[in-house]
């Protein structure tokens, strides 16, 4: 969809002269976000988002990789009190999640996850409770907990299938 020229000239004098900012713009002016940024895209006006200034980081970043691959269990919190030492003027809690994103994962492993609907499965704890304040009276092992209440006895049926059914009555 094109918008006319002379909304595109105001877009663009409004941004390029005024310096206001694309919502602002898009707001005054009843569009849509992505159509001033269109626009100014278009018109080679550069749009906000361009490029990045660099991170405090940068010139320590060969220091942290080497670090973190001699002592890969190292705390990011030691790690900012090393670069400090070394000039780095940045904030401890930002430098721990940019160390995160720099640490070595180890590989993903593969496991099966189980979907059950409501009251197909029911897990038992094989072991011994014993209360805090009466460790001489120890409910009996394999006593199935669900919930809060204690089961004494369970019945375990078989339910019919589909291909068990006798299909001639």
């Amino acid at each position: 969809m094109t918008i006319p020229l002379d909304l595109a000239a105001r877009i663009e004098r409004l941004y390029t002269v005024e310096h206001w900012r694309v919502g602002t713009i898009a707001r005054q002016l009843q569009v849509h976000r992505d159509t001033v940024r269109r626009v100014l895209r278009e018109r080679s006006a550069v749009p906000p988002g361009g490029a990045l200034r660099p991170s405090l980081i940068e010139p320590y970043r060969t220091f942290i990789l080497e670090t973190l691959q001699k002592y890969p269990t190292l705390t990011a919190s030691r790690l900012h009190d090393m670069v400090c030492e070394r000039g780095y003027a940045g904030q401890a809690s930002h430098f721990r999640y940019l160390v995160s994103t720099m640490r070595p994962r180890p590989p993903a492993e593969a496991f099966l996850r189980l979907r059950t609907l409501a009251g197909e499965q029911m897990q038992v704890d094989w072991g011994l409770c014993r209360s805090r304040h009466r460790p001489h009276y120890a409910e009996p092992p394999g006593m199935p907990n669900i919930g809060q209440q204690k089961v004494s006895s369970l019945a375990f049926t078989c339910l019919p299938t589909v291909s068990d059914r006798d299909d001639s009555a």
